[in-house]
């Protein structure tokens, strides 16, 4: 995409590293983005001034957080390609308007109180959440450049501060609420605040991140001559991944795990309360909002700690651990969950931790299954499997919960047939895993120099790569 002379700082080519740049420059410019876009894991502190100041449900002051993810995943999909060829400081850039110039849309409608037509749902769910894609992909596939001799440590540094963000936002929002109020108002005022502070912080991103050179190696480190069985040597293009069935095991996988953990994060403020209301171990509201920080920190934890754990065990074990051992988590919520705090605390922070490591492992299987040749937009792909999951889980969670309510129902009781779904769903991702085997080689690229491949695009239509230049 040609750059207007006002925006030349975004071509890539201003985006080169020179001679002698730090790799470990390049992990903060990915931290002050996805720091910011994590935002949307504290939503729920949100949800219960939105439902009292404008009468909504619990399902329906889910929306603009499930709108926020679908459009996520949509536009990871369809921008996964752009953010590849016009490089990481063009995407957060993109990122940056759309996330903070959807907290404006969303601190009008507030004000306003037009929550349907515009206001969260449009704002936040709509325009913040295409920031949320572009953003989330954006530094990926450049940091597993800069860090090819550990790619699950560099996915996990990549999107660490995502998982990350609600720790800084649970708290800040909560103040905020508190000072301006939990009217519509003061709700509006939390929202701008956000908007123009998370502006801010995200062009720090933008002004600071860096691409290798072509070629470009970390001095000392050659690739291994021995490769796992899973671990390619060869490439895969994002058009051939999406037709191999490893594609769809990987997607059913990341879905059926980010489903299970997001419904507990989206709903999480609401449910620690309603599970100890009728015991002398009530929790209250500042308690639930640390509880939602303390998800965060696990969600960020799990996402470095467990990703590079993965470049030891590899990816598939990974895997299994992560849908197994959270379906017994679940599996303990359901029978244990209200019989003490501390267990029902420490099962759902191990849930949230396997939660995060599932998204930060995932592009370390891709480049495993794929290559690298076109790994940032595959990725993107696969994300429409967060897409559905952003829906699904709190669906599964809030409708449940509500109807519960309905028949009479609490306590635990709200939660206990959502948390039998979700050790369902975790069995059948655990399947879908374990049908992955390697890559059937008339996928394969053919193995040619990338200016050769370069060279064979037809005339006018730019190389489809995976390449930072």
């Amino acid at each position: 995409m040609p750059s207007t002379p006002r925006l030349a700082f975004l071509d890539r080519s201003r985006t080169l590293a020179p001679p002698g740049w730090s790799r470990w420059l390049v992990p903060p410019a990915a931290l002050s983005v996805h720091l910011a876009i994590g935002q949307a894991y504290a939503w729920s502190v949100f949800k219960p001034p939105l439902e009292s100041s404008l009468d909504l449900s619990g399902t329906a002051s889910a929306l603009p957080f499930q709108l926020g993810i679908v459009m996520l995943g949509l536009s990871a999909a369809f921008g996964g390609t752009l953010v590849e060829r016009n490089g990481p400081r063009w995407a957060m850039f993109v990122s940056l308007v759309c996330f903070s110039s959807g907290f404006l849309v969303a601190a009008l409608g507030a004000a306003t109180r037009q929550y349907w037509l515009g206001g969260p749902r449009l704002g936040y769910g709509f325009i913040g959440g295409i920031g949320l894609g572009i953003g989330y992909i954006s530094p990926v596939s450049t940091l597993m450049k800069w860090f090819p001799d550990r790619p699950g440590m560099a996915t996990g540094i990549a999107i660490m501060g995502f998982g990350g963000g609600a720790l800084i936002a649970s708290p800040w929002s909560t103040r905020l609420l508190d000072a301006f109020g939990e009217d519509s108002s003061g709700i509006a005022s939390t929202f701008l605040v956000h908007g123009l502070t998370y502006g801010a912080f995200m062009a720090l991103g933008v002004l600071l991140v860096r691409v290798p050179p072509d070629g470009w190696r970390p001095a000392g480190w050659e690739p291994p001559s021995a490769p796992g069985r899973l671990v390619s040597t060869a490439n895969v293009s994002a058009r051939n991944a999406t037709r191999t069935p490893q594609f769809w095991c990987l997607w059913v996988v990341l879905c059926m795990n980010v489903t299970a953990g997001i419904g507990i994060l989206e709903k999480a403020a609401p449910m620690i309360t309603d599970y100890f209301a009728d015991t002398s171990a009530s929790v209250t509201t500042s308690a639930a909002a640390g509880f939602v920080a303390l998800l965060s920190a696990a969600n960020m934890t799990g996402r470095l700690l467990w990703s590079s754990t993965s470049d030891l065990l590899g990816r598939k074990n990974m895997y299994r651990i992560y849908l197994g051992v959270g379906a017994l988590m679940y599996l303990a919520l359901a029978q244990l969950g209200d019989s003490s705090k501390p267990l029902f605390v420490v099962c759902a922070l191990v849930i949230l931790s396997f939660y995060g490591g599932g998204f930060a492992t995932v592009p370390a299987y891709l480049k495993d299954l794929f290559g690298t040749y076109q790994v940032g937009a595959i990725h993107g792909r696969l994300l429409t499997a967060w897409s559905l999951a952003g829906v699904l889980g709190p669906f599964i969670v809030n409708k449940v919960a509500d109807h519960q309510k309905e028949a009479g129902h609490t306590g635990p009781g709200l939660y206990s047939l959502s948390m039998s779904i979700m050790i369902g769903l975790l069995v059948v991702g655990f399947v879908a895993n374990e049908l992955i085997r390697p890559v059937d080689p008339r996928f394969h690229e053919p193995a040619a120099e990338p200016a050769e491949q370069a060279a064979a695009q037809p005339a006018g239509k730019p190389a489809e790569k995976g390449t930072d230049r």
